[in-house]
């Protein structure tokens, strides 16, 4: 008879640390459960940052959602919300299919299921290029992901985008 483990995240964290890869651990180790999550963001706009409705660049800083589950999801109700509290509520309904994402968009434009994008309809910059913490919240306001970067450390190509799940 086979005596089954299971593997519990204290004793993870603790296994990890023993075998001193706690530095590899990202920040945000904890996960969430949700099918959707923030695939990465492009917190600095190429260019220089202009934040002008007419030929500012607010429109090139994005948030990626995917819907990582087996069954479509209505993005509406969710919050994405900055360490300011800068935020953003989906609206609208923008049903994501399975492995189907969303780019939330600066800037002023018209939102498209067909093109991957909602504009959060203000040309202010919600994610600052040094430091910043990504909040993305369910409807019912629990926590769906939440990521904090730093230039320096996540960001190492310095193109001012980062991944987080593939």
């Amino acid at each position: 008879m086979r005596v089954r483990r299971a593997l519990t995240a204290a004793s993870a964290v603790a296994f990890v640390a023993a075998l001193g890869l706690a530095a590899a651990l990202p920040a945000q180790a904890a996960e969430y459960a949700s099918a959707l999550k923030i695939k990465g963001v492009q917190y600095d706009a190429p260019g220089t940052d202009s934040n002008k409705c007419s030929g500012g660049n607010t429109k090139n800083e994005y948030l990626t959602i995917k819907n990582y589950s087996r069954s479509n999801v209505n993005l509406k109700g969710y919050v994405v919300k900055d360490a300011a509290g800068n935020t953003f509520t989906f609206r609208a309904s923008h049903v994501l299919e399975p492995g189907d994402y969303v780019h939330l968009r600066g800037g002023r434009g018209t939102d498209s299921d067909a093109g991957n994008v909602v504009y959060r309809q203000n040309c202010n910059f919600l994610w600052n290029n040094d430091k910043d913490t990504i909040y993305f919240n369910k409807p019912s306001g629990a926590r769906a992901d939440v990521h904090a970067y730093t230039k320096k450390a996540n960001d190492r190509d310095g193109n001012g985008y980062i991944t987080y799940h593939g």
